[in-house]
């Protein structure tokens, strides 16, 4: 991908059916998959429990902890082991980091701030992150906009030589 081409910031939000009967790990599960830290079907899942492996820790946790964690919670749900090793379990942190859910202090991980995680989701994303991503979409339709007028070009024109 062209330097040029990577975004500066990236936000997938999915809507699923509320949460009523989901429990533990397929609740995280779904919560993942909703902020865009999974995708639909991936099978690569690791994220979920190196994020539960945080989520329930009462303080702290080292990176061996998380590891320990991440190990014993896919056994116990007979889950691939695969996706399990050191350097992907510090990937899995940055990005849970990066997604403003994580913090590290120290050597230690932590959700960000020991807030609960629907504030974080309004301080950090929905008032910090959002705002600025719709603000660059608006300024490209902008542009696509005075793009198309400029040429002096309508709809019904543009469609006739595209066929």
């Amino acid at each position: 991908m062209n330097h040029k081409e990577k975004p500066l910031a990236e936000l997938t939000l999915r809507k699923y059916e509320k949460p009523y009967r989901l429990t533990g790990r397929e609740l995280v599960k779904k919560l993942c998959l909703s902020i865009g830290l999974l995708q639909p079907a991936d099978s690569r899942d690791a994220v979920v429990d190196v994020f539960m492996s945080v989520l329930k820790a009462p303080e702290p946790v080292s990176l061996s902890d998380i590891e320990k964690y991440v190990k014993v919670s896919r056994k116990t749900y007979n889950l691939s082991m695969s996706g399990i090793a050191s350097s992907n379990i510090r990937r899995q942190l940055k990005r849970l980091k990066d997604a403003f859910i994580v913090e590290k202090l120290g050597n230690a991980y932590r959700i960000a701030e020991d807030t609960p995680l629907h504030e974080l989701f309004a301080e950090k994303i929905e008032k910090f992150y959002l705002p600025v991503i719709v603000a660059r979409v608006k300024e490209y339709c902008e542009a696509v906009e005075q793009e198309r007028w400029k040429h002096g070009c309508s709809v019904s024109e543009m469609q006739k030589s595209d066929e």
